[in-house]
């Protein structure tokens, strides 16, 4: 028995739409960021990008479970000394660019190398529900259903 090693030529790229209202944050990166992979395809091959394209909606009207939203830090470094800087998930979220939670969950959840910058370049985020890729005519997936602890429940 020989090992299937995909080849570039071979991969067959499909485009996703995932309206992301009312959905947990962590259960929705874990599911973008393994069809991102490609590793619910069968040919998956660990050295070639063989995931789809993801387009999220409605990424402002993501939920977070618990008291993430109050609590949730978020840091960065400008690289000068004392240059550490926060910013809670609720004022990301409320701000100018709310998508960047989405964003950043899925970023932090991929393997880091030159073929996850590859892989996420598959990924666009908006924040409404408007996006500019219907010439690519993407299936919807339904995430809500798949697990009903997708969705939180009041």
């Amino acid at each position: 028995m020989r090992t299937y090693s995909a080849k570039p030529a071979d991969v067959d790229k499909k485009w996703l739409l995932i309206d992301a209202e009312g959905l947990v944050v962590g259960r929705l990166a874990a599911l973008v960021v393994t069809r991102l992979r490609g590793k619910h395809k069968p040919m998956f091959t660990p050295h070639i990008d063989c995931g789809d394209n993801v387009i999220i909606v409605n990424a402002d009207k993501i939920v977070l479970t618990g008291n993430k939203r109050a609590d949730k830090t978020y840091y960065w470094h400008t690289g000068y000394p004392g240059g550490i800087k926060e910013r809670k998930a609720h004022q990301i979220l409320d701000g100018k660019h709310p998508e960047r939670v989405v964003e950043k969950a899925i970023t932090r959840m991929m393997p880091g190398g030159p073929l996850s910058n590859q892989q996420l370049k598959g990924l666009r985020v908006y924040a409404g529900a408007e996006h500019p890729h219907e010439a690519q005519q993407p299936e919807t997936l339904d995430v809500a259903a798949l697990n009903p602890k997708n969705v939180k429940r009041n």
